[in-house]
């Protein structure tokens, strides 16, 4: 895919939000998405410390993130059994499915993109592949 201009990234952004609120499946917020992303995209270990530092942001932040994302079940915590004040953050089964839903309509919708950027018009129902 060519570079993408600044108003076609943002396009391609909103066309992959607009899927994932149309579907069935969780709505995160912009923080439980880049907590998720982060956990399942860089090498563990990972720690609500850890993560408040990588993402600049606060403890008691993460912490209501991942209070939302263990409810959804796409993250747990638990104590670290080596250090006991510090929290481990880890995956889980449903939560690699949702991230792999989730890639799939990202590439659908770049998919999308290119083929608009070459030209063509492409149905949004055909272009769709989950």
């Amino acid at each position: 895919m060519a570079e993408l201009k600044p108003t076609q990234a943002l396009d391609l952004w909103r066309n992959v939000l607009v899927e994932t609120v149309r579907s069935a499946g969780p709505d995160l917020s912009a923080r439980q998405l880049a907590i998720v992303l982060t956990v399942y995209l860089t090498p563990p270990p990972h720690t609500v410390r850890g993560l408040a530092a990588l993402l600049r942001i606060s403890k008691p932040a993460v912490t209501r993130a991942l209070d939302r994302l263990g409810m959804l079940g796409l993250a747990r915590r638990r104590r670290d059994e080596q250090d006991r004040r510090s929290v481990l953050v880890q995956r889980t089964v449903k939560g690699s499915v949702f991230l792999s839903d989730f890639a799939e309509t990202v590439a659908a919708a770049s998919r999308r993109l290119e083929q608009q950027q070459r030209g063509g018009h492409v149905p949004y129902e055909q272009s769709i592949a989950l």
